[in-house]
Parts: structure tokens; C-alpha cells; sequence
């Protein structure tokens, strides 16, 4: 099967025009198909202030009202999504930006209220991975906003993280599928404070040793849990590396 490589960045990445350039540089010279996720809460929180809308977080989730639900559509179904279009394209890359409504290629249901009711916040159930693989075999590369629909007309915001762990799961069907985390640190650390104890390769057996030790904690668990479901539903491997550190095989590799 052919290579793709799946980025997901976020939103503190793209939201700044420098290391948006930076970011978009490094893309564009990813060798094969490629496809880009991509954040922009805080460009969210930013905009929603300005309208006088309050931003409320709960365990780093959104909850998204209807008020909130519009400013998230604007900001990334539009602002961010058609700047992160541009800036391809002007690099000679031929980008078409995607929600999940867009050839209803991913379709969610609105979470249920738990302890917490988040409003219009999507869960997904459904990913039309041929659509996407067939946009990419005629050279498109997709940049998916995190907003997903429920078939019924309404929007539902939904993580960035799970948009690309589930498209890269589905299109793990027709390609060879390698999946790249971008966050703040060059991978995971062997010691928090230590930027450059980066744990190159980790398996299932060396993440459970891990986090009985204390080693991998935190936010960083349910990341890695995620980068296991994956290489389990068919994707090659995981990486998870610092935006600038993109296609200089660096960070940790999941398998």
C-alpha cells in the first residue's frame, strides 16, 4: 500500500503566523500523501471573548452552547481552516479543507450528558474513509477542522485528537498509515523536566511499566491509550514529536 502520513497539530501551532509558516513549510516537503488535522481553541477563546461570550473548560474539554458552537464554526471551519488552505496552496500544495459535514465523511452523535453536559459536542460513530482516499489518490490533501455533524443538520464540535486518531484508523484500509501527534515537547519524557529524555520507541508492555512507575503520567496517558487503539485498528505507527521536529525522525514512535 501506498504511504500516508497523517499530521495533527494544534491550535497554539497554527494560530501564530510564524510558526504557522514554519509548520506549512515542513508539510509541504513530506514526501507521499499526507493529510493535516488541526486545533485552534485558543483562537476560539480569543474571538468568543471579543463577542462577549464566555469560554468554559472542563478538564480541557469546550463545553459548547449554541453561542460557543458558532464562534468554534467560524474559527475553524473558516478563519483557521482557509488560512492553513492558503498557506498550502501557496507552497504548491493542493489543499481542500474538510469538516466532518463536507461529503459527510465523518459523522458523530451529540455526547451524552453525563456529570457533565457539553453541549453541542460530537462523539464519532462513522468515517467514509473512501471519499478521503479517493481525494487523496487524485493528490488532494485534506485539512480537517474539528467539527463533525450528526446527519440531522447540526454541527458538533469534536477534539482534534479523535478526528485524527479515527481518520487514520479508517484509512488504514487503503494505505500505509503513520500518524504524527505534534505537541509543546520532542516526545515523551523520560523526566518532565528534561526536555531532551525523549523515550524514542514504546510498546504496550514498556507503557504499562511505565506508568506503574510513575515515568508516563497525566495528560499523557490517555494520548498514548489513543496511539495504542490505533496501531491496534490497523495504522502503522504513532509518532509523537514537537511541530518543528516534523519529518526529522525524532520523538517517540509508538508500535
Amino acid at each position: 500500500m501506498d504511504k500516508l502520513t497523517l499530521i495533527k497539530v494544534g491550535g497554539q501551532i497554527v494560530e501564530e503566523a510564524e510558526t504557522l509558516q514554519q509548520l506549512l513549510s515542513d508539510f509541504s516537503q513530506i514526501d507521499g500523501h499526507k493529510v493535516l488535522v488541526h486545533g485552534g481553541g485558543r483562537a476560539a477563546t480569543k474571538i468568543a471573548a471579543q463577542l462577549g461570550i464566555e469560554s468554559q473548560l472542563v478538564n480541557g474539554r469546550r463545553v459548547t452552547d449554541k453561542a460557543t458552537l458558532q464562534v468554534v464554526t467560524m474559527v475553524y471551519g473558516g478563519l483557521i481552516n482557509k488560512q492553513i488552505v492558503a498557506g498550502l496552496q501557496a507552497l504548491g500544495v493542493n489543499a481542500l479543507g474538510l469538516t466532518g459535514a463536507d461529503l459527510n465523511y465523518m459523522r458523530s452523535e451529540k455526547r451524552p450528558v453525563g456529570e457533565v453536559d457539553y453541549g453541542f459536542v460530537g462523539d464519532v460513530k462513522e468515517v467514509d474513509a473512501n471519499i478521503l482516499s479517493e481525494l487523496i489518490a487524485q493528490g488532494v490533501v485534506p485539512v480537517l477542522a474539528p467539527l463533525t455533524h450528526d446527519k440531522k443538520g447540526n454541527l458538533l464540535n469534536t477534539n482534534a485528537d479523535t478526528i485524527a486518531g479515527e481518520a487514520a484508523k479508517a484509512l488504514a484500509t487503503y494505505f500505509d498509515v503513520t500518524l504524527v501527534f505534534c505537541f509543546e515537547k520532542k516526545g515523551v519524557l523520560r523526566n518532565p523536566d528534561d526536555d531532551d529524555s525523549v523515550i524514542a520507541t514504546i510498546n504496550n508492555a514498556d507503557f504499562e511499566r511505565f506508568v506503574a512507575d510513575g515515568t508516563i503520567n497525566g495528560g499523557m496517558i490517555p494520548k498514548l491509550e489513543n496511539a495504542f487503539e490505533a496501531i491496534a485498528a490497523g495504522v502503522k505507527e504513532v509518532v509523537i514529536t514537537k511541530a518543528n521536529e516534523i519529518g526529522k525522525n525524532s520523538g517517540t514512535t509508538v508500535k
